[in-house]
C-alpha cells in the first residue's frame, strides 16, 4: 500500500488515509477476480487521496470524533471519485489512467462500464452502513446528481467554438468542484459540526475544486506528459474546450479557428499548433488569472476556520495543490 508523498509531512493524516485506503480495498469483492484485482490494484495505487483528505480534516474541527465512521465516509467518496473517473475514460476512449492501462483499455468498454457501476454501489454499501444520518446518502446522491450533469454538460458542448467561461464555470462546477466540497460538507457533519460551519466547509470545497480543475486545464496547455503525469492536448482534439482555449479564442484569430474546426481529423502536430497558439494570444494567462481568484476565495474562507492544527494544514494543502506546476 502505498501512500503519496504530499502526505509525508503529516504523518498522523497519513495514517488515516492509510486506514482509509484499507477500508476501501476491504469492501471490493468479486467473484471475477480479475476485475477484483485490478480495482484493488488501483485503490492502492498510491493516488493523491486528496478528497477523502479533506473529509477526515474537516471532520476535526467537531466535538464527536468518530474515526471509524468518518473514515468510511471518507471512503465513499473516493470510491465515488474512482468510479467516476472509470466512467470518463470509457467516454474519452483514453488509453491510460495514472501512468497505468485504463480499464476500459485493458478489458473493454462493457466490463469498465459494470466496474465503475460497482464502485458506485460500493459507496453507497458504505454509506448505508456506517453514516450518522440518512443525511450523508442524501447529500452524496445529490452530489452524484451534480457530477453527472456536470459530464453530460461537457457532452453537450464538445466542439462548441461558442462555448462561454460561464459554460465552463458551470461545468466544471459539478464535474470536479462538487466532489470537493461533498468532502469538505460531509467532513465537518461527521465531527459533529452545525450546519453553518459545514456549509462554509462546502464553498471552501467548491472553490478549491474550482481552482484545482482550473489548474488541471491550464496544465494541459502548459506541460510535458511526462511531467503531468497523463496525457496533454487530449481534450482539445475531444472537442472539450477550457478557460485557456476560450480565453484564447476570443481574440478571432482565424489560425486558431480554422485548426479547431477540423474537431475529430484534427493531429498531434495541430493539437501542438493549438496549444502555442493559446499561450501566445494569452489563453494561459487568463486562465491563471481565473484560478488565483478561485484560489483567493477558499484562503479566505479557510482563514474563518477555528485556530487549530488541520486549519494550518487545510491552507498548506489547498496551496500545494493549486501552485503545483508553476
Amino acid at each position: 500500500m502505498q501512500i503519496h508523498p504530499l502526505w509525508t509531512t503529516y504523518p498522523e493524516l497519513a495514517a488515516e488515509l492509510e486506514k482509509t485506503t484499507q477500508l476501501m480495498g476491504e469492501q471490493v469483492r468479486l467473484r471475477n477476480k480479475e476485475i477484483e484485482s485490478v480495482l484493488l490494484d488501483r485503490i492502492h495505487a498510491g493516488g493523491k487521496m486528496v478528497r477523502p483528505a479533506y473529509t477526515l480534516l474537516f471532520s476535526k474541527f467537531g466535538k464527536e470524533q468518530n474515526s471509524e465512521r468518518t473514515r468510511s465516509v471518507a471512503a465513499a467518496i473516493e470510491l465515488l471519485h474512482m468510479a467516476t473517473l472509470i466512467h470518463d475514460d470509457i467516454i474519452d476512449d483514453s488509453p491510460k489512467r495514472r501512468g497505468k492501462p485504463s480499464i476500459q483499455a485493458q478489458y473493454g468498454k462493457d466490463v469498465a462500464v459494470y466496474a465503475g457501476d460497482y464502485l458506485f454501489t460500493v459507496c453507497f454499501r458504505l454509506l448505508s452502513t456506517y453514516a450518522t444520518t440518512d443525511n450523508q446518502i442524501e447529500i452524496n446522491t445529490r452530489g452524484m446528481e451534480r457530477i453527472l450533469l456536470g459530464e453530460l454538460d461537457q457532452m453537450h458542448l464538445r466542439y462548441k467554438q461558442t462555448m462561454t467561461i460561464r459554460n465552463y464555470l458551470t461545468q466544471i462546477s459539478g464535474k470536479t468542484a462538487q466532489l470537493f466540497s461533498l468532502a469538505c460538507y460531509s467532513g465537518a457533519l461527521e465531527g459533529g459540526q452545525s450546519e453553518r460551519f459545514a456549509r462554509n466547509g462546502y464553498y471552501i470545497g467548491s472553490h478549491i475544486g474550482m481552482a484545482f480543475q482550473i489548474m488541471d486545464d491550464i496544465l494541459d496547455y502548459s506541460q510535458s506528459t511526462e511531467n503531468f503525469g497523463k496525457p496533454v492536448l487530449e481534450d482539445v482534439k475531444q472537442g472539450v474546450y477550457t478557460s485557456p482555449l476560450i480565453y484564447a479564442l476570443r481574440k478571432n484569430d482565424p489560425r486558431l479557428k480554422q485548426l479547431i474546426a477540423k474537431q475529430e481529423q484534427m493531429t498531434k502536430e495541430d493539437a501542438l499548433e493549438v496549444q502555442q497558439l493559446v499561450i501566445k494570444l494569452g489563453g494561459l494567462a487568463e486562465a491563471q488569472k481565473l484560478a488565483e481568484k478561485y484560489t483567493q476565495k477558499a484562503l479566505k474562507r479557510i482563514q474563518q476556520l477555528p485556530d487549530q492544527v488541520e486549519k494550518e494544514i487545510i491552507r498548506e494543502v489547498t496551496l500545494s495543490l493549486l501552485n503545483r506546476g508553476l
